[in-house]
């Protein structure tokens, strides 16, 4: 399906993001995005305060900055990103372009939003904080995205088929392209970049020194990620922090990038082959 120019812009900021020769570019592309949607009656004038808050928070957790700056910084960071994941801050106005409906018998209905809010935090972290993007060559970049996405796919779709979450449930609806497509550029992106790229990260950081620390800050994130899946319950929050134990191990040996393609292998077997997003009954 065609997108508005907004979103198609949009997409394009986030793919600028990948190549270091684009990298620095991708701030035009998303500046126009806004730009559009905001003649368009996507984004009201509110809406503008959020990303000059998120440039706030860029300025105070520059490294010259005294430590209570910085720790401003980051907890204005964390504030601002908690929000707009879950699309509480005022002034957006997000496409629906997937009506809520039940993808296969017995699924619970799934519709989809192209998100103009929470797709901000990515540009964030990659911008402000330049976390680790990819291994030095593509083989250190694909082997762990490989490994975490094949160990996630066997754990946690298997765990998933014996809870009773989701059945075998082959399909590739009309709507498939577009839900790859926001995946692979927006979804997977901010919440990788969040949970790995700036959780991870930062926490791998600051417990360096201990030789426990790498493996707490893989863990910690993990599990925040399940905790944020909290509205699918228990099940739901188990099966997150797996796939984000996985995704920790590939963004650790294969920078995010790796952490990205072993999140969308996961999305895409999911939606692909079995119950998407769940079983109405379980």
């Amino acid at each position: 399906m065609p997108f508005p120019p907004a979103w198609s812009l949009l997409f394009l900021a986030a793919a600028m993001l990948w190549p270091p020769a684009t990298r620095r570019w991708a701030l035009l592309a998303l500046a126009g995005a806004y730009g559009w949607a905001w003649a368009d009656g996507a984004v009201d004038p509110i809406a503008l305060a959020w990303p000059a808050l998120l440039v706030l928070a860029a300025a105070l957790v520059r490294p010259a900055s005294p430590p209570t700056a910085r720790a401003a910084g980051h907890a204005l960071f964390l504030a601002l990103a908690a929000l707009l994941f879950l699309h509480l801050l005022p002034g957006f106005h997000n496409l629906l372009v997937i009506d809520p409906a039940p993808l296969s018998p017995g699924a619970v209905p799934f519709g989809m939003y192209l998100n103009l809010d929470k797709p901000l935090v990515a540009f964030w972290v990659v911008l402000a904080l330049a976390p680790p993007m990819a291994g030095p060559d593509a083989r250190a970049t694909l082997r762990p995205a490989a490994l975490a996405w094949a160990a996630a796919v066997a754990v946690c779709l298997g765990l998933a088929l014996a809870l009773g979450v989701v059945g075998w449930a082959p399909k590739w609806p009309a709507a498939g392209p577009i839900w790859l497509i926001n995946n692979a550029l927006l979804v997977t992106l901010a919440e990788e970049a969040l949970f790995r790229g700036y959780l991870q990260q930062q926490l791998s950081v600051r417990w360096r020194g201990r030789p426990w620390g790498a493996w707490a800050a893989l863990g910690v994130a993990a599990a925040l990620f399940g905790l944020a899946h909290y509205a699918g319950g228990w099940q739901w929050m188990l099966l997150a922090g797996l796939a984000g134990a996985a995704y920790g191990m590939a963004y650790r040996h294969g920078g995010l990038a790796a952490a990205v393609l072993a999140h969308l292998g996961l999305n895409a077997a999911h939606f692909a082959l079995f119950t998407y997003p769940m079983r109405a009954a379980f």
